[in-house]
């Protein structure tokens, strides 16, 4: 067993620390995802501590040197991760000064693992939400693109799954549109919750070396600081949010997966997915399966139970750190790849999707889903619109025993339920005078949907 004295913080212990409970205590099997935004902040305080005079010019160019020679070696799989040393900012600094020796043992002057693993992640979480933000706008482009080419492919709109009204394919398709550009507007306005800079705050207190927050924060590109100390190395509330983001994202991602999954079914046949994005099954050669689609829809539930496990994790933490934090990385970190990889695939596979128009269009003349536009036909002739519903729901009675869409009734037979209605009618039920009809702001005539592409487009630049 190895002695104390290879932790950093062993002085005052007398025990060595029980082998089960090192590797339990240990996060570098994780934490060392922020290797290299750790080296960042601590460049950043080293530089600050020199410009105060805590550390000497001599001392500062070592410490920077030596953190190049680890960064390389991180960078190049030659560094020696010790479970040891416990996490990320023990191996490093460890490390630094076998490296430099005496001055890798100041760098630690003025600051705490409490201000300093908080700073790491919120670099890290910074570089992540702008990655993320380019694939959210990727998806937005490719939903815009195909809309573009479906905005005259008629379809059934569906409620509670039935057939409801005939919408424009492309005016679905912008649902999801409004769906995602919310969810980039949300990792936006987040974003400078994250990109505040507890470094300074050290344990919990602040220090009482003459630092310089305000440089450190410019060295590191932090658009704020941290006004209280305590609540700098405690809060996790932009880990959480982050996480309830992503959450929203995978929702919506999961409800166009749903819709994949039955769009594509032999049942629906309303698009098809390309062979790159399907696999088949290892009894039935007949078998297409959508399995990205189904695979986005199962990973939504651990990026909700990670959001649950932050928020559980906080619920009951006194001020200020606490070791329960060094359980906020597992579910971030997994959220982060889990969304990020999610997006990509969906933006990749969102444009080879193709649809069906034929199948659409049949679909959309089953169920009656121009009998609201009959009913409105009756109102704009002077019927008030509850005689006008009744009327209607009679003549889809009638057409449901004749096996007849109204759009297949012939005037005598729509005169028999209301004498008001005359041959323009026609104009009114038919699947294209349904859709034309909703000409207005947020409609789904395809005059609107290709207006709201172009306002789309315009959001996103």
């Amino acid at each position: 067993m190895k002695s104390e004295k290879n932790h950093l913080w062993g002085g005052r212990f007398k025990e060595p620390t029980d082998e089960f409970v090192k590797i339990f205590g240990a996060s570098i099997s994780f934490d060392k995802v922020l290797a290299l935004y750790d080296i960042e902040g601590s460049i950043a305080h080293a530089t600050m501590l020199s410009e105060v005079n805590v550390l000497s010019s001599a001392e500062l160019k070592q410490i920077l040197k030596g953190l190049d020679q680890i960064k390389n070696e991180i960078t190049n799989n030659q560094f020696n991760w010790s479970i040891d040393l416990e996490d990320v900012h023990m191996n490093i600094e460890s490390r630094l000064t076998e490296v430099c020796g005496d001055p890798g043992k100041k760098l630690h002057t003025g600051r705490s693992r409490n201000d300093q693993v908080t700073t790491d992640i919120r670099l890290y979480l910074r570089d992540q939400v702008r990655l993320i933000i380019l694939e959210v706008e990727r998806l937005l482009n490719a939903l815009l693109d195909l809309a573009e080419h479906e905005k005259e492919t008629i379809m059934p709109g569906f409620t509670h799954l039935q057939a409801a009204q005939p919408i424009s394919f492309g005016h679905h398709l912008l649902a999801y549109f409004e769906m995602f550009k919310r969810d980039r507007e949300r990792l936006q306005e987040s974003f400078k919750r994250i990109n505040t800079m507890p470094l300074g705050s050290a344990a919990l207190a602040g220090t009482s070396y003459p630092i310089d927050r305000q440089r450190t924060a410019e060295l590191l590109g932090f658009e704020r600081i941290s006004l209280n100390s305590i609540d700098a190395v405690s809060d996790r509330d932009f880990a959480i949010e982050f996480t309830a983001n992503a959450s929203l994202i995978m929702m919506h991602l999961s409800r166009f997966s749903e819709e994949l999954i039955l769009w594509s079914s032999a049942q629906f046949e309303f698009i098809s997915l390309p062979d790159s994005f399907c696999t088949g099954s290892s009894i039935m050669p007949q078998k297409k399966n959508p399995d990205i689609p189904e695979l986005v829809r199962g990973k939504t539930g651990r990026v909700t139970g990670n959001l649950m496990s932050l928020l559980t994790l906080m619920k009951g933490q006194p001020l200020a750190y606490n070791k329960d934090n060094q359980e906020d990385k597992e579910p971030l970190f997994d959220s982060v790849d889990t969304i990020y990889n999610c997006l990509r695939i969906f933006a990749d596979m969102v444009p080879t999707i193709e649809a069906n128009k034929d199948n659409m269009y049949r679909s959309a003349l089953k169920g009656y889903t121009t009998a609201t536009d009959l009913a409105d036909y009756l109102v704009k002739k002077g019927l008030a619109f509850r005689d006008a519903h009744n009327v209607v729901g009679k003549a889809v009675s009638y057409g449901l025993k004749e096996n007849k869409d109204l759009s297949e009734f012939n005037i005598e037979e729509l005169k028999s339920f209301n004498s008001l209605i005359e041959k323009d009618v026609f104009d009114v039920i038919s699947l294209e005078g349904s859709i034309n009809a909703r000409n207005h702001l947020g409609g789904t005539s395809p005059k609107q949907v290709s207006m709201a592409i172009k306002a789309g487009r315009k959001s996103i630049k």
